[in-house]
């Protein structure tokens, strides 16, 4: 059972997120602190050119080292070395994972923690496809390219979760260790290798719904390149699993 002595480890892999830092940082902080739940947060930031490590570091300033921990590399390196990175320093025994861009609202923390602590879950993942989940901000081509996609996930992978390329996700940490060190994915396809290996090694899921929002700031990161590369990553998933 999870006991006052858990730690949460939020990790954040950041981008050109200069302007959505402050405030997904000033969100976190608030529930957090509100639920009176024991955090540190990470910001992973890949050499970005817009000064995001610069807002970092005054952040430091306001909210303290041992919360806002900055673990930044020189350049763009990709979202699954940069929770390799993340997990090194991190020192709490959960890890949550999530977008810095404010599609992921950390509000939804504390149902998260509930939720694991209820069921001693070894990941919660946030879900847009079940309850009261859903999608804001998206056109009805993203709804129907991200449906679809996940639709087809779930048949031929029959993950045992109802969102598969979901970011927003709670870990054991040495669950998450083990996941991530079992996948080979890159890119848009690692969040869904890594729950379909979790069920693969019988790992417990649970979910809580959210609501994703598309990010305020800055550009979206999925093109006609990235369906391409998750349909292939999809048909590799299903061969090797």
């Amino acid at each position: 059972m999870a006991s006052s002595s858990d730690k949460y480890s939020v990790l954040l892999p950041t981008y050109n997120e200069r302007e959505n830092l402050p405030l997904i940082i000033w969100l976190l902080v608030k529930h957090f602190e509100e639920s009176k739940f024991n955090f540190e947060i990470i910001v992973i930031d890949d050499g970005s050119p817009d000064g995001t490590l610069e807002a970092a570091k005054q952040l430091q300033k306001i909210y303290g080292e041992e919360k806002i921990v900055l673990r930044p590399r020189a350049k763009k390196l990709g979202l699954g070395t940069a929770y390799i990175h993340g997990i090194k320093h991190a020192t709490g025994n959960f890890i949550f994972i999530m977008d810095a861009d404010l599609s992921h609202h950390p509000k939804f923390i504390p149902e998260f923690i509930k939720l694991q602590k209820k069921h001693n879950y070894d990941v919660i993942s946030g879900t847009r496809y079940a309850g009261n989940g859903g999608v804001y901000g998206w056109d009805l081509k993203r709804k129907v390219i991200s449906r679809g996609a996940n639709y087809l996930a779930q048949v031929l992978l029959r993950p045992g979760a109802s969102d598969l390329t979901g970011s927003f996700r709670l870990y054991k940490k040495h669950i998450l260790q083990k996941l991530i060190e079992s996948c080979v994915s890159k890119g848009y396809v690692f969040q869904m290798e890594m729950l379909v290996r979790a069920r693969q090694f019988g790992y417990t899921i649970g979910e809580v719904p959210i609501t994703f929002v598309d990010r305020v700031y800055g550009e979206s990161k999925l093109g006609g390149q990235e369906i391409v590369s998750y349909a292939k990553g999809l048909l590799t998933l299903f061969a090797t699993t």
